[in-house]
C-alpha cells in the first residue's frame, strides 16, 4: 500500500479537513486558511501540506512514509524537513481513488517558474472533460494528450485497454506515476503529436483535453499551446479523429474556436464537423472577447504583474486583430462514427445542465438521428400519420398568461433532467406530450388532437410534421 491510501488521503477526506472556508479559499489560489486548517500534524495533515499546498513540513510528521517519497521522486530532504518535488492530488476517478501527479503548481507569490514541458494538474477542464465522456464501458480507448493521465484514470474500469499519448515525454512520465500510485496497471503510452502514435489503430472511444489555447506564435507551454495557427489544432483533431474510430467509436474533446468578424462560429466549426462526416454534438459553452482571454492566460502562466506582461498582452491582442478575431468560444464536441447519413447538432448552451452528461451523451446523439430519420420518412411517405412516437420522461408544462385568462397567451415544455432545455410550444404539441407514449401511431393521436382543438387535420399533420423534428432533437419526444 502506499503512503497516501495509509493516510486516507483522499479527495473526500481532505475536504472535510479543509471544510468549506478553506476549500474555497485554495480554489482561489489562497493556501493561508489552508494552512490554519492543516496544523494538527496528522500524516493526512501532514500529506496535504506537503503535496497539495506545496510547503515544507517536518519530517519526522512522516516518518514512516518519508524514504518512501523520497525513493519515488516524489520529494526531498532539506535540514529536517521534506519538500515537495511534484505536486500529488487526490482523484476522484470512476468510483475509486486515484492520483494525480503533476508539476509544482504555480500560484502568485509561489516561487515556481513554469518550464516550457510543465506539466499541469488536474483542473477545471479535465473535471469539464470528465463529466461530457460517455459511461458505458468501451473496449479499447485512447486518452490523445493524457498530460498528469487524468483522462485515463477515469476512464479505469469502463474501458478493457488505454492507450496515452502525448507530445511532452515528461508528462509521459508523470502519468506512468499517477497510474502507478492509483494502481492503474497496462496503460500503453505512446510519444507523439495528434493521432501520429496510433495512424494505424483503431479505437472505440477516444477522449482529449487537447492544447486548445489560442495563442501568438512563439515558444509556449506546451500542456495548452500547440504552436499551430489559431484553432488549427482542433480542426485536425475534429477532421482526423473519426478515421481513428471502430464502427460505433465516440470522439470526445474540448476546444476552443474562434468567432472571426463575419463569420457565425457555427459555419466555422460546421465546416470541420462536415468534413469529418460523422454524427456530431457541438456546444458552445462560453465566449470570451480578446481582451478577456489573453487575460485568463497570463494569469494561467502566472505573468500578471511580471516586467514582460503588457508586451505579451499587446502581443495577444495583435495577433487577434490581424485575423479579425471578435470573440474565442470554448465548448464541447462530441463526434461518433456510423454509417448511415451524418445527424449534426451545434448549438450554444450556457445554463447549467446535469451533471455528468456522460450519461446521456449517447441519448443526444440519437436524438440528433432520430429528427433526420422523422424528416426523411415524412418526406418519403408525405405525412407522418404512421410513426410512432413517445415523449421524453420527466416532462413539466407551464402556461403563462393573466390570472383568470381561459387561453395562456404561452405555452412552455420544460426538461427537469438532463439539458433542461426549455420550448415555445403549440396546442398541437402540448396535447402530444400529454398522451404520446409511443403504443399508438401519430395518425389517431393527431386526429383526436384536431376534433378536441376544432383544427383542420391536415393542418394539424402538417404542423407536427414540420416542428416535432426540432422537438425531437431537442430531446422532448423520441422515435418509438
Amino acid at each position: 500500500m502506499n503512503p497516501f491510501d495509509r493516510a486516507g488521503y483522499t479527495v473526500a477526506a481532505v475536504r472535510e479537513l479543509l471544510g468549506p472556508v478553506a476549500g474555497g479559499a485554495l480554489a482561489r489560489d489562497e493556501i493561508v486558511p489552508a494552512l490554519r486548517a492543516t496544523g494538527g500534524g496528522s500524516p493526512l495533515e501532514a500529506l496535504t501540506r506537503l503535496f497539495w499546498l506545496q510547503v515544507p513540513v517536518d519530517e519526522a510528521g512522516l516518518r514512516d512514509c518519508a524514504d518512501d517519497l523520497v525513493a519515488r521522486g516524489l520529494a526531498e530532504r532539506s535540514a529536517g524537513e521534506l519538500r515537495a518535488l511534484l505536486h500529488v492530488e487526490p482523484l476522484e476517478a470512476a468510483g475509486h481513488a486515484g492520483y494525480a501527479v503533476s508539476d509544482l503548481k504555480a500560484r502568485p507569490g509561489a516561487g515556481v517558474t513554469l518550464r516550457p514541458d510543465h506539466v499541469v494538474g488536474a483542473g477545471g477542464a479535465s473535471a469539464n472533460l470528465a463529466q461530457l465522456v460517455v459511461h458505458r464501458d468501451v473496449g479499447d480507448a485512447l486518452d490523445l494528450g493524457t498530460g498528469c493521465g487524468v483522462q485515463a484514470l477515469h476512464l479505469a474500469g469502463r474501458a478493457r485497454r488505454i492507450t496515452v499519448t502525448d507530445v511532452n515525454p515528461r508528462a509521459l512520465r508523470l502519468a506512468r506515476m499517477s497510474f502507478e500510485l492509483s494502481g492503474l496497471e497496462g496503460v500503453e503510452s505512446l510519444e507523439g503529436s495528434l493521432l501520429e502514435p496510433v495512424r494505424d489503430r483503431r479505437f472505440d472511444l477516444i477522449v482529449s483535453n487537447p492544447p486548445f489555447v489560442i495563442a501568438p506564435p512563439r515558444g509556449g507551454l506546451v500542456y495548452r499551446e500547440s504552436g499551430l495557427h489559431g484553432d488549427e489544432f482542433c480542426r485536425r483533431l475534429v477532421t482526423g479523429a473519426p478515421a481513428r474510430l471502430n464502427e460505433g467509436g465516440t470522439c470526445q474533446l474540448l476546444a476552443n474556436w474562434l468567432h472571426v468578424d463575419g463569420v457565425p462560429w457555427e459555419d466555422r466549426v460546421g465546416a470541420w464537423i462536415r468534413e469529418a462526416g460523422c454524427d456530431a454534438w457541438v456546444v458552445q459553452r462560453d465566449v470570451q472577447d480578446p481582451a478577456e482571454y489573453a487575460e485568463l492566460w497570463l494569469r494561467d502562466s502566472v505573468e500578471a504583474g511580471t516586467p514582460e506582461y503588457a508586451a505579451r498582452y499587446d502581443a495577444w491582442l495583435a495577433y487577434f486583430e490581424q485575423q479579425r478575431v471578435t470573440g474565442i468560444g470554448f465548448g464541447w464536441i462530441t463526434l461518433r462514427r456510423g454509417d448511415a447519413r451524418p445527424a449534426v447538432r451545434i448549438e450554444e448552451l450556457r445554463h447549467a445542465v446535469d451533471q455528468p452528461v456522460g450519461a446521456y451523451v449517447d441519448e443526444i446523439l440519437t436524438g440528433a438521428v432520430q429528427a433526420e430519420d422523422f424528416s426523411t420518412a415524412c418526406a418519403k411517405d408525405g405525412a407522418p400519420a404512421g410513426l410512432r412516437v413517445r415523449a421524453a420522461a420527466g416532462l413539466v408544462q407551464e402556461q403563462i398568461g393573466p390570472p383568470g385568462a381561459e387561453d395562456p397567451e404561452r405555452i412552455l415544455l420544460r426538461q427537469s433532467t438532463g439539458l433542461r432545455r426549455a420550448a415555445g410550444v403549440g396546442t398541437v404539441e402540448a396535447g402530444l406530450a400529454g398522451v404520446c407514449d409511443g403504443t399508438l401511431p401519430l395518425g389517431p393521436l393527431l386526429d383526436a388532437i384536431a376534433q378536441l382543438t376544432g383544427m383542420d387535420p391536415a393542418q394539424v399533420r402538417a404542423h407536427a410534421e414540420a416542428v416535432l423534428p426540432e422537438l425531437i432533437a431537442d430531446g422532448f419526444f423520441a422515435l418509438a
